[in-house]
């Protein structure tokens, strides 16, 4: 495996146990956007190693294409209005499906960033096919990440101090008003919302 191919990999790897990790917030619908963002962020850093040029909007039109919508995901989001019993089982579904998700939209981007493509001519159908392929690899994936999480282990180099999910998400959303008003640099603010994603 190449250099460039390794480095997307572990990308790839990094943002599951983002996902798997933002999965389990107890909130319903901000798990969902969430994960959503995380994966938004997986297919910029990974047109960033490409040198393929990055749009937001583009990048969220893709995520919800390849996910027709996640409406499994919803669903695991919507069973944690359910007291008791309902939080549990929503957190662990939406939890391995946020992963084995973000996994799939990982590998497909990969794909089409190797065969030489851009932000503007995605075959869209091709890559739903490769999608579904890979998300069934990607619920191992998720798994695998999910036991990691459990151990104490969240593939970073540091051990960050636990925060809770829906605290870590409120401080990244300020930090995303404080870099668009710019009074943090782009730099800083993937710093700390690298660290922020890590501590969930």
């Amino acid at each position: 495996m190449d250099d460039k191919k390794q480095s997307a990999e572990q990308v790839v790897r990094q943002h599951v146990i983002w996902a798997v990790g933002a999965g389990l917030v107890p909130v319903p619908v901000v798990d969902f956007l969430a994960v959503t963002g995380i994966q938004v962020d997986l297919i910029k850093q990974l047109c960033t190693l490409w040198g393929v040029g990055f749009e937001e909007s583009t990048g969220k039109v893709w995520v919800g294409a390849l996910t027709g919508g996640a409406v499994a995901r919803i669903g695991a989001s919507a069973l944690k209005a359910l007291p008791g019993f309902g939080t549990l089982l929503g957190g662990l579904s939406m939890s391995l499906a946020s992963g084995a998700s973000t996994y799939a939209v990982g590998q497909v981007i990969m794909k089409h960033l190797e065969a030489g493509g851009t932000m503007q001519n995605l075959d869209v159908d091709e890559a739903k096919r490769r999608y579904a392929d890979a998300y069934e690899k990607g619920k191992d994936v998720a798994k695998e990440a999910a036991e990691k999480r459990a151990r104490g282990g969240d593939g970073s180099s540091e051990a960050a101090p636990a925060a809770a999910p829906e605290d870590a998400f409120a401080k990244l959303e300020k930090l995303g008003k404080l870099r668009a008003t710019g009074v943090i640099t782009e730099a800083e603010f993937e710093a700390k919302k690298k660290s922020l994603l890590e501590a969930i």
